[in-house]
């Protein structure tokens, strides 16, 4: 009996840790670690649907949708918003934006809604449409600037009237299951959740309409659910070492391989010494044609180790007495234009940056303290558009820094610690591979080199004397 007392008390404590790492793993699967941004925590899209005025079936709401998001941004072909309908709405007419499809409007007869679907898409206007069918803040194609680089095209609105919905806020049910892709995935949309009417100021400012009815929903990104495979990775040099430390070998993705069959989610690529620009056709891959039919054609790149649409290049340039100066590159090995992009870069010195050459520059503070992350982006006209592969498909900075008392070119520290593009995670290259200084017995070698020299100048010098 004693002995199967202490084994059943023995068991319990080992099954109560089977159960907590089991809670554990649930949590990450549920809530993955990436759809928290620490560089930018309060990072989010905020759509807020604002009931302005009643209808005889329905009512009349402005849709707003906020990129809170300090440098992520939703860029062409632009976004997609989606919900579900809670019980038989339609909507009758929109402005500022348009339902992607019309759905079974058959049961309606004369006046035709806009769209019967109980699961609509939503997207923007395209540019240029007749001013009868805008509202402010649309018409720019799905395209939504991030909220440090692009603050005036950051939030984006449409007009929609909403058809069997109920006439008052007793009988207005929220609609469910919101979805926000860009066109991909990505995006997690919270519910629906009604908050305190809007105020809507008149253009003097001296008087104040309130909504009827307000409701937010919150979307915040994944790359995680974005995409499997990274989009970036990064290379470093140095003035102080030869040999460059380039991105890691299939980083992004490998290489595709002309002797096994042309996997879907393998990229297609060109060798880049057989073109000066990309190709407009899907092309041969390493030579061979051997893609496949019915299926979707992947992204088009230059080949590499490191199959990465874009590479980030660090290049520690030159050391002063009392500032040191950096080189960075960015390289589009895409076969598209990547219009508004940004660099995230985090490094603990900073603090302390003086210029940014070529690049405009914004620090990130994302806790009010700690001033270790900058953000990067073109100049307007001058390279605000990273073009597509090719001789052009590049833009290059050098950034000036104060050295403080951190300061050492040791042990990897004049290196970033977290490089970002458009948002996107870039790899980094492993950290016992970062430039190192000359080791101790180098720098010994050398010194004794210059006694040996110095020894034999004297000497000559002596007999020639």
């Amino acid at each position: 009996m004693e002995i199967s007392s202490s084994l059943e008390l023995d068991i319990k404590p080992r099954w109560s840790l089977v159960y907590l790492a089991a809670l554990c793993l649930f949590l990450c699967t549920c809530f993955p670690a990436e759809a928290f941004d620490p560089l930018d925590p309060n990072g989010n899209i905020t759509i807020k649907w604002d009931v302005m005025s009643w209808t005889a079936d329905g009512y009349v709401a402005l849709v707003t949708m906020f990129n809170y998001q300090q440098y992520r941004h939703i860029e062409a072909p632009g976004w997609n918003l989606g919900w579900h309908w809670a019980k038989k709405e339609v909507i009758w007419n929109m402005q500022g934006a348009q339902a992607t499809m019309q759905g079974d409007c058959s049961k309606f007869h004369g006046n035709i809604p806009h769209c019967c679907k109980p699961d609509p898409t939503i997207v923007d206007l395209l540019p240029g449409v007749p001013y009868s069918q805008q509202s402010a803040n649309c018409c720019r194609g799905g395209v939504l600037g991030s909220f440090a680089q692009d603050p005036a095209n950051s939030a984006a609105s449409f007009q929609v009237i909403v058809g069997n919905a109920g006439t008052s806020n007793t009988t207005v049910v929220l609609p469910k299951n919101f979805t926000l892709s860009t066109p991909g995935p990505g995006y997690t949309c919270g519910p629906a959740k009604k908050v305190k009417q809007s105020l809507f100021p008149s253009p003097d400012g001296r008087r104040h309409t309130q909504a009827l009815m307000t409701w937010n929903v919150t979307c915040a990104y994944s790359q995680f659910l974005a995409q499997r495979a990274p989009t970036c990775c990064v290379s470093f040099s140095s003035f102080y070492q030869e040999a460059i430390v380039p991105c890691r070998t299939c980083a992004c993705n490998c290489k595709p391989n002309i002797t096994q069959p042309l996997l879907s989610t393998q990229p297609l690529c060109v060798d880049p010494t057989d073109a000066l620009t990309m190709p407009t056709t899907p092309p041969l891959v390493n030579g061979a044609s051997s893609i496949i039919r019915n299926q979707p054609v992947p992204a088009l790149l230059y080949c590499s180790e490191d199959m990465c649409p874009i590479q980030i290049h660090w290049h520690v340039k030159v050391n002063y007495q009392q500032y040191w100066r950096a080189k960075v590159t960015i390289t589009n090995r895409h076969v598209k234009n990547y219009t508004l992009w940004n660099l995230v870069v985090q490094h603990p010195n900073f603090n302390n940056l003086t210029e940014s050459f070529s690049f405009t520059y914004k620090p990130l503070s994302a806790y009010g303290t700690i001033n270790d992350t900058a953000m990067f982006w073109g100049i307007k006209y001058y390279n605000d558009m990273l073009m597509a592969a090719g001789p052009e498909g590049n833009v290059q900075s050098e950034i000036l820094l104060q050295k403080d008392s951190r300061f050492t070119f040791g042990q990897g520290w004049a290196f970033p610690h977290r490089i970002l593009f458009n948002g996107d995670e870039c790899v980094l290259p492993p950290p016992d591979s970062y430039p190192s200084l000359p080791n101790a017995a180098s720098k010994l070698r050398v010194l004794t080199s210059f006694l040996v020299m110095s020894i034999l100048v004297l000497c000559v010098l002596a007999a020639i004397l």
